[in-house]
């Protein structure tokens, strides 16, 4: 029996929205083991001059929990 635990990032990028989910997955598997998915919960940006500047992805990322 495995159990999986949920962390919620915000990933950011000055090119995209996928960059920005890619961002989040790549920082959480620095300290985080066996993901096995994720989810987009949802998308923003902020916004100067008329002009979106930094795009933000906000994401679950699924992991299996160790037992020791």
């Amino acid at each position: 029996m495995s159990v999986v635990k949920i962390i919620e990032l915000v990933g950011s990028s000055t090119k995209g929205w996928k960059e920005a989910a890619e961002n989040a997955l790549m920082e959480a598997s620095k300290t985080v083991r066996n993901i096995v998915g994720m989810d987009v919960v949802g998308c923003t940006a902020k916004v100067e001059k008329n002009k979106i500047v930094t795009y933000r992805a906000n994401v679950k990322i699924a992991f299996t929990a160790e037992r020791p």
